[in-house]
């Protein structure tokens, strides 16, 4: 990934992925899809594509890189059709390979199915090894595979009753947008971990990971896809079918501390007003006696508001970062490897000399970005550097659709709060509690993922699970496929 951002929470706790889709006839659906795309961008930087269908064919154009870069004019004008689904990845099963790209077409003889997937199962190995056992032939290595073969191929008469059976058998995260020759369909897990949404854009109906692709595209926001719900969108309109219904919801927590853009909204929220409160409860939970309150850019801003606004310190702008540094494929050379988070950030030492500065952040996951963070603001001139973090500590890694740290390279799984912060050479450093958290986001703590900071997951996962372990079982088939065919020639 080229991804460089201000935390550690980008060396080692990876964005989930988006995924983007339009019924739209008379609609130019791959022009809207690329700008849908370019809105949820935040959400993945591996890898991008787009899936177009007209009636009779599906069309697609994926590559590596990012969605500036995967798409030309000439591209967007190749995805013909009133149906588009596309996908921008960070891989949280499989590696970063372009054969692994989505939206992923899967054919069967009474079914072509492209399918864009958000999120991650815990049951994939044991589903796709049925499904290698009955003749699959898997030619990627991802978990969205498994899905869209089970859809596909699955028993059933209608596509409906196929998702609807498969449904009952994912265990995990997931949510999708898929296209057939002539319908656009949207289903999200009966948790909903991840998140989807519906909007409307004249005549046309758009599906999207978050509210702002459809602002960015000019769509009216409509609601949320109900967990376990599948939204199907043909010639004939928009029917809803709840599928699964669930005893509990399970919404990511970290959607609203990181992942999700501000200017979106999850569950009536916008995100920017949760990071504000977030940083409100972290003032009245951890004071500190200083002079002014900065926020690393750019997500943690709204809580560094917050937590001025509740202290009475005034806020100021005390670190500019590079926008672009980040969006570059290109390695830094060892000079500049030796500048290290001046790549990322420039303090202001107008701002910052002689101060007491509280510094507030969305996360700390290894440290090994937020302690040269101290430093830079030390010789910048701060007099006293407070750490707050508007999150609990993590001390679990994710295995619902973000590509975390193992437990073992997580900070706060190692250390405590007070060896955290003589760490990171800070004065003072205090988390945001879970309860706190809760509060702020305003939505039932029962109805909220926690399990990156509790270990308590909505479903069983598997503790040692690897994001690689398909790239192994593909070896395997291939070396299995390989001495049948020495037998057979024999």
């Amino acid at each position: 990934m080229g991804e460089l951002d201000h935390d550690d929470l980008h060396q080692s706790c990876h964005e989930a992925c988006g995924v983007f889709g339009i019924f739209g006839p008379g609609e130019d659906v791959a022009r809207i899809t690329f700008f849908g795309l370019y809105a949820l961008q935040h959400r993945g930087q591996e890898s991008a594509g787009i899936v177009t269908a007209d009636g009779e064919r599906l069309t697609s154009h994926m590559r590596m890189g990012l969605v500036a870069q995967v798409f030309t004019e000439e591209d967007l004008l190749g995805l013909r059709g009133h149906i588009a689904i596309g996908h921008t990845r960070y891989s949280t099963t499989g590696s970063s390979k372009i054969y692994n790209a989505q939206p992923i077409i899967v054919r069967s003889p009474t079914c072509e199915l492209a399918v864009a997937h958000n999120g991650n199962l815990v049951n994939a190995s044991a589903l796709r090894e049925e499904l290698v056992e009955q003749g699959c032939q898997f030619r990627t290595t991802t978990d969205t595979e498994v899905i869209a073969r089970l859809f596909c191929e699955g028993p059933g008469t209608h596509l409906v009753d196929r998702i609807r059976l498969a449904m009952s058998r994912l265990q995990g995260a997931y949510s999708l947008v898929m296209t057939t020759k002539d319908q656009l369909l949207a289903v999200r897990d009966p948790l909903g971990v991840r998140p989807l949404c519906l909007g409307r854009l004249n005549s046309a109906w758009i599906v999207a990971s978050e509210s702002c692709a459809l602002a960015t595209v000019g769509a009216e926001y409509i609601r949320e896809v109900a967990p376990g719900e599948i939204v199907k969108i043909d010639e004939r309109g928009i029917e809803s079918i709840q599928a699964v219904t669930s005893e509990r919801q399970a919404t990511c927590l970290f959607e609203y501390i990181y992942f999700a853009r501000p200017d979106s909204v999850l569950n009536n929220r916008l995100v920017y007003q949760a990071r504000q409160e977030m940083g409100r409860e972290l003032a009245r939970e951890h004071p500190a006696d200083a002079d002014i309150v900065i926020g690393v850019p750019d997500s943690a801003v709204p809580g560094a508001i917050g937590y001025a606004e509740e202290s009475g310190i005034p806020y100021r702008e005390g670190l500019v970062k590079n926008r672009y540094i980040g969006r570059t494929f290109i390695q830094p050379d060892q000079r500049l490897r030796d500048i290290g988070i001046h790549l990322k950030f420039n303090p202001l030492p107008e701002v910052l000399a002689g101060q007491r500065v509280v510094v507030v952040d969305d996360s700390i996951v290894r440290g090994t970005t937020k302690r040269p963070i101290v430093r830079l603001l030390r010789d910048a001139g701060a007099r006293e550097v407070h750490v707050r973090i508007h999150a609990p500590p993590m001390v679990h890694p994710c295995y619902l659709g973000v590509d975390t740290a193992r437990r073992s390279e997580l900070v706060a799984a190692r250390m405590s709060v007070p060896e955290i912060c003589e760490y990171l050479g800070a004065d003072s450093l205090g988390y945001l509690s879970l309860e706190g958290l809760v509060r702020a986001v305003r939505v039932a703590g029962g109805s909220l993922c926690n399990g990156c900071f509790t270990g308590n997951y909505p479903v069983p996962v598997q503790l040692d699970l690897d994001k690689f372990a398909f790239e192994q079982a593909r070896l395997g088939e291939r070396e299995g496929g390989e001495r049948k065919a020495r037998v057979s020639m024999v």
